[in-house]
């Protein structure tokens, strides 16, 4: 699980940091809202923390402006702010569950786990996959950018859902071939190259926000940048 901790107090963050990683998750961290924005917009993540008073852009306003972007990443607010008001706005906001700080180490890691399983099944169930002004419709087997439709071979099909699926997540050449091909990687031949560049042409050509990005010696991955 890659969890994400937006906490402008340092100790505090540490903490947190510390006690999820010791259950085996990837915790990243940020310290103003600003950049938590930036960070939840361009890797995905199975679970967001949030603080409410934060620099630069609060808990609520941002959840509010993550929510509004089509972000479905389950949010869980930790603050100080206890009252029922806090919590209330917490959950306008966009919020998917609120925990008042100081709290049991052990309830924190419960709730995450429940988020995490109830977006999972969300997403299995889920047949559009979005990213910025992408979608691309399971169901009809379409997709569209910005509301054009994009004619896809059947494999550029299965290789933009691959992506989309993992976006925010580098995927190597070899996990291409045997999730897609269901092939054992052939490091002689190019034709994951070639095809990765099929999509380029159909989906980031004629757009100014590229999502389909090289990590050179490593592979490729899915975001906005």
């Amino acid at each position: 699980m890659k969890i994400l901790i937006v906490e402008d107090e340092p100790k505090l963050a540490g903490f947190l940091k510390r006690g999820l990683e010791e259950q085996s998750w990837e915790v990243e961290l940020a310290y103003d809202g600003q950049v938590g924005k930036k960070m939840a917009s361009n890797y995905r993540f199975d679970v967001i923390i949030l603080d409410v008073n934060l620099p630069l852009l609060n808990g609520y306003d941002l959840a509010k402006q993550l929510r509004a972007d089509g972000l479905t990443t389950p949010i869980l607010f930790l603050t100080a702010l206890g009252t029922i008001d806090d919590k209330l706005d917490g959950f306008e906001a966009g919020g998917d569950d609120y925990l008042v700080k100081p709290f049991e180490f052990r309830e924190l890691i419960a709730r995450i786990k429940v988020l995490s399983q109830r977006n999972s099944v969300r997403e299995q169930s889920s047949q559009v996959l979005t990213l910025a002004d992408l979608e691309l419709n399971l169901d009809e087997k379409v997709a569209r950018r910005g509301g054009n439709r994009i004619d896809l071979t059947a494999k550029e099909f299965a290789l933009l859902e691959y992506l989309m699926r993992n976006r925010g997540r580098v995927v190597s050449r070899v996990d291409i071939a045997e999730q897609v091909w269901d092939i054992r990687f052939d490091t002689g031949t190019n034709v994951i190259d070639v095809y990765i560049n099929f999509l380029r042409k159909k989906v980031d050509k004629d757009y100014p926000t590229k999502l389909i990005h090289t990590v050179v010696g490593m592979g490729y991955i899915f975001k906005e940048e």
